[in-house]
C-alpha cells in the first residue's frame, strides 16, 4: 500500500469541539476509545490500547467485527489505516511523556506498513505529532502470525525505528513458544481464558507463573489481560506478570488515565502482603510436624541408627509416604522405607519406578539445598512425583554419618521424606489434617482465595517441578 493511503487517512480525520478527532466510513462514525494498561510495580497506567468504535447514523452503536464484515474485502487496508491515524491523533491531544500506545495490526498491514514509503511518511507524522516512535507498540494476534522469512525482515524493519511489537492472546486455541522465539516480542498479552482458569482452579496458579517465568526468560515483559474481578486480579499479580489490563482497572474511555497512582492496585499490593504474611505462618505451623519429624530422623541416622528407625515418627504423619537416604552425590542408598498401606489403591500402574535404591537425585532441589545448608530442614514446592501417587512435597535434612574412629573426612548424607500433597494439603484417609485451598482465605473485604502453595522455607527460587 503506498503512502497515499496514509496521507488520504489523514486528511480523512477531522477534529471536534471536544478535542477529539473522528472520521466516517460507509455511513459509520468511527472514533477511539483506549483502555488503560497498568504497571504492577509502579500502580499507575504506563500505556493504552486504542479501541475503535463506531456508531450509525441513529447514533446506535456498531461493533468493531460487523463493521469490518459490512466493509468491502477492497476497503479492508482503508479501514486499518483510517483507524490507526484516528488513534494517533486522539493519544496526541492528550499523552502524558512516556507513554505507550497500543494499536492492533493485522500481519498483511504490519508488512505493509514497513514498506520504505509507509514507514518514512509514518515516522515524519509521529514526529510532527510529538510521538516518539518508541511508544507505538504494534500488537499481533499470535494466531495469525505467518510463516516466512518476510514477515520478521518486516518485524526487524519497525523494530530499526524504535517500535516494539506486542504478541496478543498468547495461551489460546494453538499457542506454542516457537512463535516467541520467532519474533521475539518486547511484550505478550496473555489471553484471558488464562486467568478465568486460575480463577476456577486456584491450583493452575503455579503452571500461569511458570509459564510468566518462561516469557521473562525469552527477554518479553508479560501483560495479563481481561482481568474483571477482584480475585482475578489477585491472581494476577501473584503470578508475577508485569502488566494488567481489564475493565476491573478501567473500561475503555475516550480519556487516557493521567493519575500519578491507581489506588486499586496500591491497596492489591497490602493485600497481598497480608495474605501471604497469614500463608507463611500456616504454612509454618502446618509444615511443622514434617520438619520436626525429618531432622530428627537426620539425628538419629547421625547416631548409626537404622533407616526403620529412624523414619519411624515421620512415617506416623497422616500424608507421610517414604523416607529414602542419599549420598552426597545424589545416589539413593538403600531402598524406600514407606508407609504401603497410604498408596492409592487405584490408578495408573507405576510399579516400574518405585525400586529406587541407586537412582540418582541430584538435580532435586531437595538434595542440592539439602548440602548447601547442613542442619537446616528444606522443603520443596509441591511437584510430580516419579511414584505415581500425585503430587508430593519433599522434606530433607543434610547430617554428617557415623564413621569409624580414625576417620579422616566426614561422610555427608541427606535423609529425605515424602508427604503426599493435594491441593493446598496433605491427601490421606482421615480426618483432614490441612485446610484444603479450596477453603479460601480471606483477604481484606474481598474473597481471594488461596491459590496453592508460594515459596516455603528454604526453596526460594525453586522451579514448579524439582
Amino acid at each position: 500500500m503506498p503512502d497515499s493511503c496514509l496521507r488520504a487517512a489523514l486528511d480523512a480525520v477531522r477534529p471536534t469541539e471536544h478535542r477529539t478527532h473522528t472520521a466516517s466510513l460507509c455511513g459509520r462514525t468511527l472514533s477511539t476509545a483506549f483502555q488503560p494498561i497498568y504497571s504492577l510495580s509502579h500502580s499507575r497506567a504506563v500505556g493504552h490500547e486504542a479501541l475503535l468504535r463506531a456508531i450509525d447514523e441513529n447514533g446506535n452503536p456498531v461493533s468493531p467485527l460487523r463493521l469490518f464484515e459490512e466493509v468491502p474485502p477492497a476497503e479492508a487496508a482503508w479501514c486499518d489505516t483510517l483507524s490507526r491515524v484516528m488513534h494517533l491523533f486522539n493519544f496526541a491531544e492528550q499523552a502524558p511523556p512516556n507513554h505507550w500506545l497500543f494499536l492492533n495490526i493485522r500481519p498483511e498491514a504490519l508488512m505493509a506498513l514497513a514498506e520504505p514509503a509507509q514507514i518514512g511518511f509514518l515516522t515524519a507524522l509521529l514526529h510532527r505529532m510529538g510521538i516518539s516512535p518508541s511508544l507505538i507498540v504494534l500488537e499481533l494476534l499470535e494466531s495469525a502470525i505467518p510463516p516466512g522469512e518476510a514477515f520478521l525482515s518486516a518485524i526487524g524493519t519497525l523494530r530499526s525505528h524504535g517500535m516494539l511489537i506486542a504478541l496478543d492472546d498468547f495461551g489460546a486455541g494453538h499457542s506454542n513458544f516457537d512463535r516467541v522465539w520467532r519474533i521475539q516480542p518486547d511484550i505478550v498479552k496473555l489471553d484471558r481464558s488464562l486467568i478465568t482458569a486460575m480463577a476456577e482452579d486456584p491450583g493452575r496458579l503455579r503452571a500461569v507463573s511458570q509459564t510468566v517465568s518462561v516469557l521473562h526468560e525469552a527477554e518479553a515483559l508479560v501483560l495479563m489481560e481481561g482481568i474483571e474481578t477482584a480475585r482475578e486480579a489477585m491472581l494476577a499479580l501473584e503470578s508475577d506478570v508485569d502488566l494488567v489490563q481489564g475493565f476491573y482497572f478501567a473500561r475503555p474511555h475516550p480519556e487516557l488515565d493521567r493519575r500519578p497512582r491507581h489506588e486499586g492496585i496500591v491497596t492489591l499490593h497490602g493485600e497481598l502482603a497480608r495474605f501471604r504474611a497469614a500463608q507463611r505462618e500456616r504454612q509454618k505451623s502446618l509444615l511443622a510436624p514434617f520438619q520436626n519429624a525429618i531432622g530428627y530422623a537426620g539425628v538419629l541416622l547421625s547416631a548409626g541408627r537404622s533407616l526403620d528407625e529412624a523414619a519411624r515418627s515421620f512415617l506416623a504423619l497422616p500424608g507421610a509416604l517414604v523416607c529414602f537416604v542419599l549420598d552426597d552425590a545424589g545416589f539413593q542408598v538403600g531402598p524406600n522405607v514407606g508407609a504401603e498401606d497410604r498408596h492409592p489403591a487405584q490408578g495408573p500402574d507405576f510399579s516400574p519406578l518405585t525400586q529406587a535404591e541407586g537412582a540418582c537425585w541430584a538435580r532435586r532441589p531437595y538434595f542440592k539445598r539439602a548440602l548447601q545448608s547442613p542442619g537446616r530442614v528444606q522443603v520443596t514446592r509441591p511437584y510430580r512425583t516419579l511414584g505415581g501417587r500425585g503430587m508430593t512435597i519433599t522434606v530433607s535434612y543434610a547430617f554428617q554419618q557415623a564413621q569409624p574412629v580414625g576417620t579422616q573426612a566426614p561422610v555427608w548424607r541427606v535423609v529425605c521424606g515424602d508427604v503426599s500433597w493435594a491441593a493446598g494439603g496433605v491427601r490421606h484417609d482421615g480426618p483432614p489434617f490441612l485446610t484444603p485451598a479450596a477453603e479460601a482465605l480471606q483477604v481484606s473485604a474481598a474473597l481471594h482465595e488461596e491459590a496453592g502453595l508460594s515459596t516455603m522455607p528454604g526453596t526460594t527460587d525453586f522451579p514448579l517441578h524439582p
